[in-house]
C-alpha cells in the first residue's frame, strides 16, 4: 500500500520555498552531465552540492522542527518531483529529523527506497533513515528480515546496509546471515553491498569479519570478498 501524503502546513511552506529557490541555481550543462553520470535515472537541475546545501538552509531558515506527518509529507512530495535534487533534499531532511519519527515511518522510508531507485538515494536512506528507525525500535528487525528476501534489489540492499553506522551495536549474526542469504545474487549492487557492509563492520571487529569471509569464501562473490577485505 502506498503511504498517503498527509496535510501539513509546514510541508506546504517547505515545498513553496524549495521549488522557488532550487531552480535559481540551475545549470543545464551540469544537469546533462549529472544525468548521464547517474545513467539517466532522473533529470537534474544541475546544482553543485555546496550550492544545493546553501539553498536548503535558506529553505529551512526560521522554520520549526517537523513532526512525523510533516516528514512524511515533505519526503513524499519531494519524490513526486522529477528532478533529482528534490529527492536529495528529502533524503537530507529525513537524515536531519529521523529522530522525530516513530517506527510507523518505516513504510514511508520503504516507499522512497523503491521510488526512482538508485544508489545515490537508497544508500543514504538505508544508513541514515532506516538504520536509525530500526535502532530505535528493535522490533523492526523482523521487517529487515523480510526486506532481505525482497525481490526488489534496492529493498534487499537497504536491509544489507541498514546497520552500516551501528559500529559496536551491530548485530553481527544478522549481518553475516544477510550476506549469506543474498550471496548468490548476481546483481552488482547486491554483491557490492555485501562487501561494503562487511568492510564497514571490519572497522569494529576485523577478526570476526576475516573469520566470516574465510569460512564463506566459496559462497561469496569475488567482488564481495575484495570489498570486505579491502582494509584488512
Amino acid at each position: 500500500m502506498t503511504p498517503a501524503v498527509p496535510q501539513s502546513d509546514l510541508a506546504d511552506t517547505v515545498m513553496e520555498r524549495l521549488t522557488a529557490l532550487y531552480p535559481t541555481g540551475a545549470d543545464p550543462e551540469r544537469a546533462a552531465g549529472a544525468a548521464a553520470y547517474m545513467k539517466g535515472i532522473a533529470p537534474f537541475l544541475g546544482l553543485y552540492t555546496a550550492d544545493r546545501r546553501a539553498l536548503s538552509r535558506s529553505v529551512l531558515d526560521g522554520l520549526p522542527k517537523p513532526d512525523e506527518p510533516d516528514c512524511t509529507a515533505v519526503a513524499l512530495r519531494c519524490f513526486e518531483l522529477p528532478e533529482r535534487e528534490y529527492h536529495y533534499f528529502a533524503v537530507d531532511y529525513l537524515r536531519r529529523y529521523v529522530g522525530r519519527c516513530s517506527s510507523g515511518f518505516l513504510p514511508v522510508a520503504g516507499r522512497l527506497v523503491v521510488t526512482v531507485s538508485w544508489w545515490d538515494t537508497v544508500d543514504a536512506l538505508a544508513s541514515h533513515t532506516v538504520g536509525p528507525l530500526v535502532a530505535a525500535d528493535p522490533k523492526l528487525t523482523s521487517e529487515m528480515d523480510r526486506w532481505i528476501d525482497d525481490e526488489n534489489l534496492w529493498v534487499a540492499r537497504t536491509a544489507l546496509l541498514h546497520q552500516l553506522r551501528y559500529k559496536e551495536a551491530t548485530d553481527a549474526d544478522r549481518l553475516f546471515r544477510y550476506c549469506l542469504r543474498r550471496a548468490d545474487h548476481t546483481d552488482f549492487f547486491i554483491r557490492k553491498a555485501i562487501g561494503w557492509s562487511l568492510r564497514e563492520y571490519a572497522k569494529t571487529d576485523p577478526d570476526a569479519v576475516r573469520a566470516f569471509v574465510d569460512g564463506a569464501r566459496d559462497r561469496l562473490a569475488p567482488l564481495s570478498v575484495r570489498e570486505a577485505l579491502k582494509n584488512l
